[in-house]
């Protein structure tokens, strides 16, 4: 048995795979004070609910492999309860975390001020010595410097230490003497070197990452201790793996001394699931979407996830390898208002879980968009939640009322639908965002739909987009946690290696790859894997001459061996092309070497998704009723058929407009397109006289 789980603020999400049998879908609630007492919680209340029942001990300890995802290190830092912690950096520049690169977000803006850095000034302290960039000792380190600066953070209780040093990516040395002293001197304090951690060219985005790290590393640290203890009290003796930014896995021991690579690492399962279910219609590639109560995210997936070098949490930049995710706050929980120009918005304010939407009866009074749904008729006020939460339709009616219908002079019903589109548009820019921006066109790609409110609004995203195609998968609602048993071991290297492609030392540029994967195999042997499920990808961060930013692709290892300048300097004019529309490949402008990155991928066994026998397509046992219920296309209400999703199975067809209702999710299926279960048990809806979309998705015997 493996397990996916995935820490929320709201609900903690499992995922378990047995052999021979279907997957299992568990939620319990969030401990925020202490995250790991719902993972152990939600253990044993799985345990229990298994037929036939087991014992905590005995299911934890038949477990193989616990994947996790955490949001312990985002939390710390939107909420700024990282760790007490102390800067050491070359004299002069301990302002740099400051100062950033001199450029305001908000261009045009000159009240907008800089975040305030996660290490404040007094507990910045810069010391003597000096490398140039080409990695020669202009100034000697002064250790003494060093000695001062320890004994100031010894008497201000600082619990974590980032040593980050100009031009210390051509030469470590200064950073590790300086590490050797404080790891004497303060044996207990969380230490971070930007060297370890992020060894390239670019001085603020290494520093602070460093900060970053250091902030965060006590807090991932001590709940990554908490959660081993419960576990092992608890009879689990398997494999525990953390999930990272980049979409990949890794062992705890790594992921204590690398904490800034779980602060994405909530929702960086998703694109690896949406994949699997991709694959069942012969894609290789997808759009992932996942509408929360308070957020939308938005991924790409081609051929593998898309990732990006750099971002930022909380404006702090973080220049580490991620998923490119884009998030929005777009939810269910995203509040209806009218802004001083009369026009409706949708968020980003949220009204949460608590109170929530007007329709919780929890004492919330502003109109969300989960009350505009109700109001329209996507939900069952008697069925959410499978029927734990009874929904306050008239509640959610009166504000609607109140707030939106009469300031626009206009029905409840119509404002309930304007409120509906809004949000839907506001999604579809989410996903522009990752599509049209990076040079895609969404009309190519599958829609994978998660979340418990994304089935609702999928199909207005598609028309918007003029996606024909969109799955959802009967686990969307926790399709992180499933995405977490699908993902491989991983880990992103980076060296800076600057020289003009073509004129650069091929020898050197060996040397550097060799000695990346060398330390990657090494990392993953000590994970468990075998040599021959490692796979190592070469990437360069190159530009043309005096360009400001670089463009990342793809290196053929044969191009390299070959000494082949010219294939890879095509591959760059390429990847150049799609991101930005032109390229300068008349010869004129050389090309430059920025950095060297390395990906290496320890694969791990999946499980196996789908069901196997194929039904007949007659749908029509499964209905449990009909509703009236809003269609976009008509703007109009219609009393349609609802589904209950439960015994709806692989071969089942609905023909649009219609409702299909599960515990964890509502499914609409618009007027444009009909819907069909394949293979895993996912609804695939796709526009009407589209069946071929589907086709290779639906195989198999009619039983």
């Amino acid at each position: 048995m493996k397990l996916g789980v995935d820490v929320g603020g709201t609900f903690t999400d499992f995922f378990l795979t047995r052999d021979g049998s279907a997957p299992l879908i568990f939620k319990t609630l969030s401990t925020p004070d202490d995250p790991s007492i719902a993972v152990v919680k939600g253990l044993h209340e799985i345990a229990e609910s298994l037929d036939p029942a087991m014992s905590l001990e005995e299911f934890t300890g038949s477990l193989e492999t616990i994947v996790h995802g955490t949001t312990v290190t985002t939390n710390a830092t939107l909420t700024r309860r990282g760790a007490k912690s102390g800067l050491i950096t070359t004299m002069g520049l301990r302002d740099a975390l400051e100062m950033r690169r001199g450029i305001r977000e908000e261009q045009y803006n000159n009240r907008y001020t800089n975040v305030v850095p996660l290490v404040p000034r007094r507990r910045r302290i810069g010391v003597e010595g000096r490398i140039d960039r080409d990695g020669n000792e202009i100034t000697a380190l002064n250790l003494e410097d060093v000695k001062a600066a320890i004994d100031q953070f010894k008497a201000s209780g600082v619990e974590a230490i980032s040593i980050c040093f100009m031009n210390a990516f051509a030469n470590p040395h200064h950073e590790q003497a300086a590490a050797n002293l404080v790891r004497a001197e303060m044996p207990d304090a969380y230490l971070t070197v930007s060297t370890d951690l992020l060894p390239s060219i670019r001085f603020y985005e290494r520093i602070s990452t460093t900060a970053l790290n250091s902030y965060i590393g006590p807090i991932l640290a001590h709940y990554l201790d908490q959660l081993r203890s419960r576990l092992g009290d608890a009879g689990f003796n398997g494999t525990l793996l953390i999930m990272q930014s980049n979409g990949g896995v890794m062992s705890p021991e790594i992921a204590r001394d690398h904490a800034a690579l779980t602060l994405l690492s909530g929702p960086a399962g998703g694109p690896a699931a949406g994949l699997v279910y991709a694959e069942a219609h012969g894609q290789n590639k997808c759009l992932v979407v996942d509408m929360g109560g308070t957020s939308f995210e938005a991924a790409l997936v081609d051929e593998s996830p898309v990732m990006v070098n750099e971002g930022s949490i909380d404006r702090h930049k973080l220049a580490l390898p991620m998923l490119g995710i884009h998030t929005i706050g777009a939810g269910g929980g995203s509040i209806g208002w009218i802004d001083k120009g009369g026009l409706l918005r949708m968020g980003p304010q949220s009204a949460g879980a608590d109170p929530g939407p007007v329709c919780y009866r929890k004492s919330g009074v502003d109109p969300a968009c989960t009350d505009a749904n109700l109001v329209l008729g996507y939900l069952n006020p008697d069925f959410f939640a499978g029927g734990q939460i009874s929904l306050d339709i008239e509640g959610s009616r009166k504000a609607i009322e109140e707030k939106i219908a009469k300031p626009l002079g206009m029905s409840v019903e119509a404002a309930a639908a304007g409120m509906y589109r809004v949000v839907c548009n506001n999604m579809a820019q989410g996903v522009r965002e990752v599509t049209i921006k990076r040079g895609f066109d969404p009309r190519e790609f599958p829609l994978i739909v998660a979340g418990g409110a994304g089935p609702i609004h999928s199909c207005q995203i598609c028309n918007e987009l003029e996606i024909p195609l969109q799955i959802v998968p009967r686990e969307s609602s926790v399709l992180c946690a499933v995405g977490m048993l699908m993902s491989d071991l991983r880990h992103d290297m980076v060296r800076t290696f600057v020289a003009r492609l073509g004129t650069h030392d091929w020898g050197a540029l060996d040397d550097r790859i060799t000695d990346m994967k060398s330390a990657a195999a090494a990392m993953l042997k000590d994970e468990g894997i075998a040599a021959k499920d490692c796979k190592f990808h070469v990437k360069f961060d190159c530009r043309y001459l005096k360009q400001y930013h670089e463009v990342s692709f793809v290196v053929d290892d044969t191009a390299i061996k070959a000494r082949d300048a010219t294939k890879i300097e095509t591959a760059f004019h390429e990847e150049h092309n799609r991101l930005y529309g032109y390229s300068l490949d008349s010869g004129e402008v050389p090309v430059e070497i920025i950095n060297v990155r390395l990906q290496a991928v320890g694969e791990t066994s999946k499980p196996k998704m789908g069901t196997g026998e194929k039904a007949t397509s007659d749908a029509a046992t499964a209905i449990k009723g009909s509703r009236r219920v809003y269609i976009p296309e008509t703007d109009a209400f219609a009393d349609i058929s609802v589904y209950d999703g439960a015994r709806l199975h692989f071969g089942h067809k609905i023909e649009g407009p219609a409702m299909i209702e599960q515990v964890t999710t509502a499914i609409f299926v618009s007027a444009g397109f009909d819907c069909m279960l394949d293979a895993n048990d996912s609804f695939v809806l796709y526009l009407k006289g589209r069946e071929d979309l589907v086709s290779s998705g639906i195989k198999g015997s009619a039983k």
